[in-house]
């Protein structure tokens, strides 16, 4: 399956896993929409990539401006995919904390609302934009993938929002797949470990090398070429549909 003349909206573009989407994607053909808030990084990566690339700024949470990211893709080409890869905070709070209060309702809150409800505002605005279109010779009209994380599986302690809002992204997996089965668009998501993201990089060599202590193998972190690889086959693949497919090396997080 080729790309040119096709759009793929990439939310979190320009962070360390969107950036190697973006740039995989592009370089693969497509034309690319960098849906970010990082205003320095996304319009150097869109002018790096050059005229097949277009910075929009977005708030996943804002309806408007997905939609404006959406439309951006009519001056590039036809959008048919979409890879969903925000980030950008999480608490790290116990349910009952040491002191016995209770975790803040709205660490939860804003946790959720950021990783699960953003994700599904991105999804439905972009596959009802997709559904318009006429399908493709394969009878497909597009693809999608969400990004959920292995803590949605095996939560750590203080990860309660984070993981919660992650498995959430895991269960819209396949009832989202069957939803839109009806409109011809697949819907998959990646579940990564621990990816060595320039967010990781702070944490130094020391910390690096803990974190690849707890990989089987390759006893490293995962790189965000990696993630990206992964993004462009679930939309290449037209039979892999309502998957979470994880790339961990084998690595399960632990309790603490």
């Amino acid at each position: 399956m080729a790309f040119e003349g096709e759009v793929v909206l990439v939310t979190g573009g320009a962070g360390g896993l969107g950036a190697a989407t973006v740039r995989r994607l592009h370089a693969a053909g497509a034309s690319v929409v960098i849906a970010d808030l990082a205003d320095d990084k996304a319009s150097a990566l869109a002018a790096e990539l050059g005229e097949r690339a277009v910075y929009v700024r977005t708030d996943v949470l804002n309806e408007d401006a997905v939609e404006q990211a959406l439309a951006a893709a009519d001056s590039l080409g036809t959008l048919r995919y979409a890879v969903i890869a925000h980030g950008g905070f999480g608490v790290l709070e116990k349910v009952v904390n040491r002191d016995g209060s209770p975790a803040t309702l709205k660490g939860f809150g804003d946790t959720v609302s950021l990783y699960l409800t953003g994700t599904y505002n991105v999804l439905r605005l972009a596959a009802a934009k997709i559904a318009k279109l006429a399908p493709k010779a394969d009878g497909e009209r597009g693809a999608i993938v969400m990004t959920s994380s292995i803590a949605g599986y095996e939560g750590q302690m203080g990860q309660s929002a984070y993981s919660a809002a992650k498995g959430g992204v895991i269960a819209l997996t396949l009832s989202g797949a069957r939803d839109l089965s009806t409109v011809k668009i697949r819907l998959n998501s990646i579940a990564p470990g621990t990816m060595r993201t320039p967010l990781m990089e702070l944490i130094g060599a020391e910390g690096l090398s803990r974190f690849a202590a707890t990989v089987p193998f390759p006893k490293r972190l995962g790189a965000p070429d990696e993630y990206a690889d992964l993004a462009e086959h679930l939309l290449r693949n037209t039979y892999i549909n309502g998957e979470v497919v994880r790339i961990d090396g084998a690595q399960r997080f632990q309790p603490k």
